[in-house]
C-alpha cells in the first residue's frame, strides 16, 4: 500500500469557492493546461474522450452575459434569475466549459460515458483548488437549454453542457457547512 496522507487531508478539507469570490488573477494558459491535463485523468472506459473544453476568458463572459439576458428576456424567463446568471458570466475572467462528447459504442454505454464527463468536471475543480486557485462547478438553466447552449458555444446534436468551471483566485474562504453523515448513507452487505 502506497498512501498520501496529504491528498487524502486536502480530499478530506477541499471546498468550492462561490463564484462571487473569485477573481483576478486567474490561471495563465500554460498554467490552465497543467489542469485540464490533471482533469482527463478520469475513469474513461474504450478510452473514448467522450469530454472536451471550451475555455472562456473574460471578454468571452461578458460577451455571453449579453445574450443570456437577450435570450432570458425573448423566452420569457424569470427576470430575476436571468439577471443571476448574466451576472455570474458577466463577472467571471474565466470559465472552464466541460462538454460532455459522447462517442458512439457497442461497449460503452452513454451513461458511462456521462459519469466519467462528471468526473472530468470535479477533477478539474479539485487540480484548481489543489493548485491554489479557487474554482466552483455550475450548471443551470444557460447549460440546459441545448439550442442556446449550442448557439453560444458550437455544441454538436449530441453533446451537452457538464459545466461552468469558474476558475480564479479566491478573495475569501467561506465557511465550511455540514457534511452528510456518512454512517446513514452507507450499507454494508457482509454476506
Amino acid at each position: 500500500m502506497n498512501a498520501n496522507p496529504s491528498v487524502m487531508e486536502f480530499l478530506h478539507s477541499r471546498r468550492s469557492r462561490p463564484v462571487k469570490v473569485l477573481g483576478l488573477p486567474v490561471p495563465a494558459p500554460a498554467q490552465l493546461d497543467d489542469l485540464l491535463r490533471a482533469a482527463v485523468r478520469v475513469p474513461d472506459h474504450g478510452k473514448l474522450e467522450p469530454w472536451r473544453f471550451v475555455v472562456l476568458a473574460a471578454p468571452a463572459c461578458v460577451r455571453i452575459a449579453g445574450q443570456i439576458a437577450a435570450h432570458g428576456a425573448a423566452t420569457g424567463r424569470d427576470p430575476d434569475k436571468v439577471a443571476k446568471v448574466q451576472e455570474t458570466f458577466a463577472s467571471a475572467n474565466l470559465i472552464v466549459t466541460v462538454i460532455a462528447s459522447p462517442k458512439p459504442s457497442d461497449k460503452i454505454p452513454v451513461i458511462e460515458q456521462t459519469l466519467s464527463t462528471g468526473a472530468v468536471c470535479l477533477s478539474l475543480v479539485n487540480a484548481a483548488l489543489a493548485s491554489g486557485w479557487g474554482a466552483n462547478w455550475l450548471t443551470g438553466w444557460v447549460a440546459h437549454d441545448h439550442a442556446f447552449a449550442a448557439s453560444l458555444l458550437g455544441l454538436e446534436p449530441q453533446e451537452w453542457v457538464a459545466g461552468f468551471v469558474h476558475i480564479g483566485t479566491s478573495t475569501a474562504t467561506p465557511p465550511d457547512r455540514p457534511r452528510p453523515d456518512i454512517g446513514a448513507l452507507t450499507t454494508w452487505v457482509t454476506e
